[in-house]
Order: C-alpha cells, then sequence, then structure tokens
C-alpha cells in the first residue's frame, strides 16, 4: 500500500513539530518517501500561489500584493493632490486618471506573467535534498545555523528556500515576461508602457504650464515647498518585476503557514489529487 504510506507522509511533513510525525507514520514510510511528499507539498503551495496570481485580479484585486505606483510618483501625486490648485489642474488634463491607468496596467503584466513562475519553482524543488527536506520540515531555513528553541521555529521556511533558490532565475526569466506584458495592450487599447509614458509626457507638460509654476511660486512663498522632481525617471520594468516577485513569494509563504496549521484539511482537497497524478496508482 505505498500509496497510502505517500499519502501519510505527505500529511505529516508539514506539521510544525516532531511528535506528531514520530507517532503516527509508519515505519515502513521511508526518508526518501517523505522527502518526495515534501517536493509534492511545496509543488501544491506554490503552483496554488502562481496560479491565484495568474488569475484577473489576482495582484489588482488583493491589497497585500497589489503593486503600487513607484515611490517616487506617489510622492509626487501627494504632493500634486495636496495642492487645491494644482490638484484641479491635474484632474482637468487627466493626469490623475492616468495614474490609475498605470496601476491597473501594471497589475494586468504581473498577472500576465505570474504562471511562468511555476516551472522555474519546480526545479528548484527537484533538487531538493533529504538533508534540505528535514531542515524545512523542522522549521529551519537551509544553510541558516540549526537551532532547537521553539521561538526559532520558521513557519515559512520552504518558503524562504525557493526564494533562495528561485529569486535570481526568476528575475531573469520573469524580468523579460514582465517588460514583455508591460508592452501588450491590457487597459483599453493601451499598454502600461504607453500609459506610462503616457503619464511622463503628460506630468513634463503639467509641470511646464504657466498655472502651475505659479501656484508652486505661492506655495513657496506660504512655506509650503512641494520639491516636485523634474521627471520621473522610475524603470517601471524593474519596479514591477521586483513587486511581482514579492508578491508571488508572500502568497507562497500563506500557503505553507495554511499547511504547517491544518495539514489534514489541506490533504483532503489538494494532495489526494496531485499524488493521484503526480505517482499514480500503485498497489
Amino acid at each position: 500500500m505505498k500509496k497510502v504510506l505517500l499519502s501519510i507522509g505527505v500529511i505529516a511533513l508539514m506539521v510544525a513539530g516532531c511528535e506528531w510525525l514520530e507517532d503516527n507514520v509508519p515505519e515502513g514510510l521511508t526518508e526518501e518517501e517523505i522527502i518526495e511528499g515534501l517536493k509534492t507539498a511545496l509543488n501544491v503551495g506554490s503552483d496554488s500561489a502562481s496560479g491565484n496570481l495568474s488569475l484577473t485580479d489576482g495582484y489588482y484585486g488583493n491589497a497585500l500584493v497589489k503593486i503600487p505606483l513607484p515611490p517616487e510618483v506617489v510622492s509626487l501625486r501627494n504632493a500634486i493632490n495636496g495642492n487645491s490648485t494644482l490638484a484641479l489642474i491635474s484632474s482637468t488634463i487627466g493626469l490623475e486618471d492616468k495614474f490609475e491607468d498605470v496601476i491597473l496596467a501594471v497589475n494586468r503584466s504581473a498577472e500576465n506573467a505570474a504562471k511562468e513562475a511555476a516551472p522555474i519553482f519546480k526545479n528548484a524543488i527537484t533538487g531538493l535534498t533529504i538533508a534540505q527536506g528535514w531542515d524545512i520540515l523542522h522549521g529551519v531555513v537551509p544553510s541558516q545555523t540549526k537551532s532547537t528553541s521553539i521561538e526559532d521555529f520558521d513557519s515559512t521556511a520552504a518558503t524562504k528556500y525557493l526564494s533562495q533558490q528561485t529569486y535570481d532565475p526568476l528575475t531573469n526569466l520573469y524580468a523579460p515576461k514582465i517588460n514583455a506584458s508591460l508592452d501588450k495592450d491590457l487597459v483599453g487599447n493601451y499598454s502600461a508602457t504607453e500609459l506610462w509614458n503616457d503619464v511622463t509626457t503628460t506630468y513634463n507638460s503639467f509641470l511646464s504650464r504657466t498655472d502651475v509654476q505659479t501656484a508652486l511660486t505661492l506655495a513657496e512663498m506660504m512655506g509650503q515647498s512641494l520639491n516636485l522632481p523634474a521627471s520621473i525617471n522610475t524603470d517601471l520594468g524593474e519596479f514591477s518585476t521586483q513587486k511581482a516577485l514579492n508578491g508571488l513569494f508572500l502568497m507562497v509563504g500563506k500557503e505553507e503557514i495554511k499547511i504547517r496549521r491544518d495539514p489534514l484539511a489541506w490533504a483532503k482537497t489538494a494532495v489526494g489529487n496531485i499524488l493521484e497524478k503526480v505517482f499514480g496508482s500503485v498497489e
């Protein structure tokens, strides 16, 4: 009944502690089988995270991972909207609307690229060794100093392992896909790149207006210097890629915590199917 043993092994793997494992896993279950179960669990968690983020509003509709405007743009937008005259001009010429369009388009680009993360995660998971697997099981991030203190148990050890192994490859392989997505028409008939260029062009035009310069001068005279930058220089692709990956690992970590907290419920929904697919029917 190898399939039954594998199922029990996977359920036990993500429990926070050793007692359940020692009391419930049959003696016939080998270390290799347990690590294979852990790999399966990691695949399920990473697939779930990347799959959910790749859906429409996977990023945009989730406040935890929604990609904002770059910090310099947030600052200048807040400065503009904090001055009633500038806010009115911004709204009148459509600059404020363009800010929102960029946010939507960037998040749509991240959603479009998220599905590409799964194969990269799988490569890292395939290379997981028995020693690394046992570290992760016991809440230790492989390569970090081991501790027996319960306070040092890391419930996202698997996620941090994946980050160590995949962040650079994901950046190298994900960035071109993000950039390609930024060039796709994902908001109406416009791409994020077009909208971003429109924002920068509109902002430069906004800044050169006589009424804007007058408002800035008046604000300065009243001791309210706004210090608006002369131009917007952020690399939208680089910024979006970093934020998209940070959000991806955040969601993988949440899946790992969910598995550790309630492995039995998790097993009943996902593991049975994935084990059937991966290992097949073994009598």
